[in-house]
């Protein structure tokens, strides 16, 4: 099972978060020239978003992408692109490349060449990636009804990223493969809430998509978690 890091509020996680991924960011820029970092959506990061925007560092080397996206418009309130345009594409974090999930492609399976092409850019292993988790499980957009499960889930897959239908949520999504994931130096999977908490303590057990970034052995992850 990964570490854990819990803290009593998620004010506090949010900012110890943020730190902890601006000194890695900071760290990469130093030894590398460069530094990236792949987030995901959702309500839970969005403070530690704003936190992370002032964050002073050379943002201009940083490069920023998202796991996955919503098959919808950037200017939708459902997109993940516009999320992070306005809360973490601020300030000083306003000077980073940042490399969209969406094209212009009616459907998502269409748009993989392109979006490919697009991630083939970003300074790899990836720094840090952040990752979120459904209470039914999913991370990503590997929900545990997708057709492509195992093919997002395979380690040895070489794609970076796929399309998939979550069939119990909207919208068609773009996302990183398990193995795009794993290529980094560390996962953070942040969460709060204790039943959140409950579906991670027991997702190896039930066989949660989540369970594939705890049990594996390639990249340190570590759980931040608040009530």
């Amino acid at each position: 099972m990964s570490d854990w890091k819990t803290f009593g509020t998620a004010g506090e996680l949010d900012r110890a978060l943020a730190v902890h991924i601006a000194e890695g960011l900071r760290r990469d820029i130093d030894s590398r020239g460069s530094a990236s970092l792949a987030v995901s959506g959702g309500s839970t990061p969005k403070h530690m978003f704003e936190l992370l925007s002032a964050c002073e560092l050379d943002w201009s080397r940083v490069w920023i992408t998202l796991v996955d996206e919503r098959w919808v418009s950037t200017s939708s309130e459902d997109s993940n692109e516009r999320l992070l345009r306005e809360n973490l594409l601020q300030h000083s974090a306003a000077a980073a490349q940042f490399v969209g999930l969406k094209s212009g492609h009616e459907d998502a399976r269409d748009a993989i060449a392109e979006i490919t092409g697009r991630l083939k850019a970003i300074p790899r292993p990836l720094t840090t990636v952040v990752l979120g988790m459904g209470g039914d499980g999913h991370t990503a957009s590997w929900f545990p009804m997708a057709a492509n499960l195992r093919e997002l889930l395979d380690a040895g897959n070489t794609n970076l990223v796929a399309a998939s239908d979550p069939v119990t949520a909207a919208h068609q999504r773009m996302t990183l493969t398990l193995a795009t994931v794993l290529d980094c130096l560390e996962i953070a999977v942040h969460i709060t809430g204790e039943e959140k908490r409950s579906v991670l303590e027991n997702a190896g057990r039930e066989g949660y998509p989540i369970a594939a970034v705890l049990e594996q052995h390639i990249t340190p992850a570590t759980i931040w978690w608040a009530p």
